[in-house]
Order: structure tokens, then sequence, then C-alpha cells
């Protein structure tokens, strides 16, 4: 089965006809997912509807569903924030990531048409990109894209949804450790997930996109550790 190149969600043409529920959820959903929306940073739910140009009812459920997700953590007062991860977080974060994301890493070898192949290349070129200009949000947007993508090959879609929503747990720090480090100094391990895929060699894509989790973790992880002393 041929699979289109993934697009965005909420740029897609069909993002116009969603419920406006589920559009306004996918908007707030992105500004947790690539750090908009800071670890810690309280937000009114008046602001957010004002910044999505959002109803007050839409933007309510949104964010019901987020804090059921564990993105989101109401402070009282009608405000919500970003929950703040530690060092034993991301521990958590790296023992399921490092199961669940090679394994449907194996997954999507196994099932990868040319078109997929294609894709993901496309979105690593697209990605080597915003790394070479520093372009911080447009790395996080594609890199999230890319592992996606790879989820979605898999087809397996509880073991998908488990993943996905892990990058809500961490995606908002990994934006602040970007920041700090520059994008040029990030882990990439996707050329080498991409030789082992074109080779049909789904044990050495499954170590590939291992690596490339542990070692972008470890570095949310030691920059949580660099700063607490200065909390």
């Amino acid at each position: 089965m041929q699979r289109a190149e993934i697009q965005d969600d909420t740029a897609a043409p069909d993002a116009a006809r969603l419920p406006a529920h589920e559009r306004i959820y996918r908007q707030l959903r992105d500004l947790v997912l690539f750090g908009d929306l800071a670890p810690g940073q309280p937000v009114t739910i008046q602001g957010l509807t004002e910044r999505l140009d959002a109803g007050m009812t839409p933007v309510r459920e949104a964010i019901r569903r987020l804090i059921s997700e564990g993105a989101l953590e109401f402070q009282g007062n009608r405000r919500v924030t970003v929950p703040e991860l530690d060092a034993s977080h991301v521990s958590e974060l790296i023992l399921a990531r490092q199961w669940l994301d090679p394994h449907l890493s194996l997954r999507a070898t196994e099932r990868a048409t040319p078109a997929d192949l294609e894709a993901l290349t496309a979105l690593d070129e697209t990605l080597d990109a915003a790394i070479a200009r520093g372009d911080l949000r447009a790395y996080l947007e594609l890199n999230y894209r890319f592992h996606k993508h790879l989820y979605e090959m898999a087809e397996s879609p509880i073991l998908t949804d488990m993943a996905d929503g892990l990058w809500l747990r961490f995606g908002p720090s990994l934006r602040v450790v970007c920041g700090r480090i520059g994008t040029r100094n990030l882990p990439d391990k996707h050329k080498d997930l991409l030789a082992a895929m074109r080779a049909r060699d789904a044990e050495g894509a499954a170590r590939a996109i291992r690596e490339d989790v542990i070692q972008g973790m470890e570095q949310v992880r030691q920059s949580l550790e660099d700063v607490r002393p200065a909390r």
C-alpha cells in the first residue's frame, strides 16, 4: 500500500473541515508539543482563546483533553501550565522510548514502501536544512514529523498512540534544551536508520533509532541536571 508524504495536520486542506473542538485541540497540542508554551509558564484560559482566536468552549475542551494526556496541569484561577520535567521523569521516558521506538522502527522497516522511504528521506533533508540555518522551531516540528511518520508506517495503532503521547511529555523541555545547545549539536541517527531501512535490515533500523532516542533524551536529562542547583 502506497502512503502519501505526511503533512502537518493543522496545515492540511482537510483541517478547515474538522470540528472546531478538534481543530483547536490540535493547535493547542502543537503549542505544547513544540515548546511554544514553556514548561512552568502559566497561561490563562482567556489568553489561550485570544491566541488561538477561538471560543471559550472548544478551548476548554482542548485543555481538558491535554490535561488528561499529562501535557497540561490546571493551576487554579483559570490558569494552566505545561508540567516541568525533572531528571527522574526523563529516566522513565527513556525506559519507555528505548523499547517503543525500536520496536516500531523494526515493524516500519518490514512494511516500508518506496513512497515511505522517499517521504522519510525528504523530511530528513528538510530537517538538515533547518539545522544548518539554526531554525529551532522548524527542527522541532520536522523531527517530530519524521518520527511520527515512522510510527505510522509500523501499522501498530496502540503502540503508535503510546509513543506519540510521550512526545507531549518531553517536547516542551526539548525546546528549552535545544535553545541552550543549538541545533548543530543535536544527535541525529536518521541517516543510519534510513540506510538500514533501504537494506531491509530491520534490526539495524531498530538499533539506529534506539541510539537516536537515547542520545537525545540523555541530552535533555543532562541539561535538567545542570540547571538544578540554580533553582
